[in-house]
């Protein structure tokens, strides 16, 4: 896989909620890290998601926001 973004952790796939037209994502990049996408059925089944395979979240960096307390 090639891609420009800068941002790209490989995971696994630990749970998929598949809804009439979104489906949530969780993938485990770290032991006990996980991050959670919502994309489309259809890129879902696209990619052939199943719980067990290897993703990659690709994060695009103008839309993610970080805070402190």
């Amino acid at each position: 896989m090639e891609i420009s973004a800068r941002n790209a952790l490989k995971g696994t796939v630990k749970a998929l909620e598949v809804g009439a037209v979104n489906t949530e994502v969780v993938l485990e990049v770290a032991p006990g890290v996980e991050i959670t996408a919502i994309i489309t059925k259809a890129s879902a089944e696209k990619l052939g998601l199943s719980v067990g395979k290897a993703a990659y979240a690709v994060v695009k960096s103008s839309d993610v926001m970080v805070a402190i307390d």
